[in-house]
């Protein structure tokens, strides 16, 4: 029966000694605007050697290119693998964004054909009341008491205008 609280105790410790490991394996570096950074990354390729803080215990070291070699991979797919990026990952990630970018090509595809719609109905009617007003047609209002009321000369002048200016700018 004493074996189980030990045995219990035991694996608290070990279980805490490898915490500690992994609490260890931390990078921590001053970046380009001067704030302390950690990760479990080193840090990006650039920074300078004053600048990294701590290490991991086993340390990381980044490879050199050969001298000679050429200076990227031709294969998108290996330059993901090398930089630890699964490329099925970034392939979705690609078809997602293209997929993203479609949908809002669509959307401003159907914006602009409703737009296109109203503008041909504003002018339709644009011309069509200034055919009226040009015509001498008799056009009356009501007022706020309901009466109706006819335009005169003036107000037909500042009307015939008025839709002279809408057609010019919805009818293109």
């Amino acid at each position: 029966m004493t074996i189980r609280p030990a045995f219990r105790a035991l694996s608290i410790a070990l279980a805490l000694c490898g915490l500690a490991t992994v609490a260890q394996a931390q990078w921590k570096w001053k970046d380009a605007s001067g704030r302390v950074q950690y990760s479990d990354r080193p840090p990006p390729a650039g920074t300078a050697d004053k600048d990294i803080l701590q290490r991991p215990a086993v340390a990381v070291t980044r490879v050199k290119p050969i001298a000679g070699a050429a200076s990227g991979p031709l294969d998108p797919a290996a330059s993901a693998a090398a930089a630890g990026v699964d490329p099925a990952l970034e392939a979705r990630k690609q078809q997602a964004d293209k997929q993203l970018a479609d949908a809002e090509s669509a959307k401003k595809k159907a914006e602009d054909e409703k737009l296109a719609q109203t503008r041909a109905a504003n002018c339709r009617n644009a011309q069509t009341y200034l055919r009226s007003l040009q015509d001498g047609q008799r056009i009356a209002r009501s007022n706020d008491k309901g009466e109706r009321i006819y335009i005169d000369d003036a107000e037909r002048a500042r009307e015939t205008q008025r839709a002279q200016q809408a057609v010019s700018s919805d009818c293109r």
